[in-house]
C-alpha cells in the first residue's frame, strides 16, 4: 500500500521535475486552491515512522542517501527562486485526502509564510575558532599579559611557574570577552542587513569534519536586493577576522526550515 511523502508546500505553478523522490520515484503536485504540494508515492511499510526510526539506528547510510533525496527535490522546487515551505525528513499521508484535509485547515498559515518568504532567500553563516592563534593575538596585545611576561624574565623557575599560571587565568579570562564582543558584532551586524536572522546548535566537529571549534552557527533570511550587501559584509569580516583565528564561512541559499 502507497502513502504520499511531502516534501514542501509553494504557490501553485505546475511544476515539473527531474529529480527522483526518496525511493526513485516521480515527484508530481497535488494543487489545493493556488497552492500545492509537493509530493512523491512510497511504500506504507517501507517509510512508516517505526521504519525510519529502525533504519536511523541501523543503517545510517539509508538515511543518509533519503534525506539527500528529499533536499534535493525541496531544491528543485526553490528554482526560480520561488518561495517554498520545506518539511522535514519523513512527512507522509496515508491518502490524498489526509493531504487536502491538512492543506485546508493550514491553508491561512501557509500563505502568510509564503508571502513573508517572497523575494528573500535564507542562508547560513557559521563561525569557527582556531583557539592557537586567538589565544597567541591576545598574548601578544594584553597589557596584563606582557606585564605580566617582563615580570617572569627575572623570576626563579618556582614562582615563574605559578606567574605563567597567571597569565594562562587572564589569557583564559580575556578569550571568553573577546569572542562575546567578536560574536556579536558578527551575529547583530549581519542582522541589521537582514529581514530576520536565527541562532541554531552548534555542532560537533564529528558533524561539520572541520578541526576548529564551531563558535556561532546562525541563519539570515535576506531579501534578495540586499544580497550583494549582506554577501559583501560577510567578506569584511572574514579579511578582519581571519588573521586573529576567527573563521566567517557563508553558505546557501537553504530551504527556509528556520523562518518559514
Amino acid at each position: 500500500m502507497n502513502g504520499f511523502y511531502l516534501y514542501c508546500i509553494k504557490e501553485k505553478t505546475g511544476s515539473n521535475f527531474s529529480t527522483g523522490g526518496i525511493d526513485g520515484g516521480k515527484i508530481f503536485t497535488i494543487p489545493y486552491q493556488d497552492l500545492e504540494a509537493v509530493v512523491s508515492e512510497v511504500s506504507l511499510d517501507e517509510f512508516s515512522s517505526e521504519e525510519i526510526q529502525k533504519k536511523a539506528q541501523e543503517d545510517i547510510n539509508w538515511i543518509g542517501e533519503k534525506a539527500l533525496n528529499h533536499q534535493k527535490v525541496i531544491e528543485e522546487a526553490m528554482v526560480g527562486p520561488v518561495p517554498v515551505i520545506p518539511m522535514q525528513f519523513g512527512v507522509i499521508f496515508k491518502t490524498k485526502e489526509n493531504l487536502e484535509e491538512t492543506l485546508g485547515k493550514r491553508y491561512e498559515q501557509f500563505r502568510q509564510s509564503l508571502e513573508k518568504l517572497a523575494g528573500k532567500q535564507e542562508w547560513g553563516v557559521k563561525v569557527f575558532l582556531k583557539e592557537n592563534i586567538f589565544r597567541k593575538n591576545i598574548e601578544e596585545k594584553n597589557e596584563q599579559v606582557l606585564a605580566k611576561k617582563k615580570e617572569i624574565e627575572s623570576m626563579p623557575k618556582g614562582m615563574a611557574f605559578f606567574a605563567q599560571k597567571q597569565i594562562d587565568g587572564i589569557v583564559g579570562q580575556e578569550k571568553d570577552k573577546e569572542l562575546d564582543k567578536v560574536m556579536e558584532e558578527i551575529y547583530e551586524g549581519l542582522g541589521e542587513l537582514a529581514f530576520s536572522k536565527n541562532k541554531a546548535k552548534l555542532l560537533e566537529k564529528d558533524f561539520t569534519g572541520k578541526t576548529e571549534e564551531m563558535i556561532l552557527n546562525s541563519f539570515y533570511l535576506i531579501e534578495e536586493s540586499k544580497l550583494a550587501q549582506f554577501q559583501k559584509k560577510v567578506e569584511e569580516l572574514k579579511e578582519k577576522y581571519n588573521p586573529i583565528g576567527i573563521e566567517v564561512e557563508m553558505s546557501g541559499p537553504w530551504p527556509s526550515y528556520h523562518f518559514a
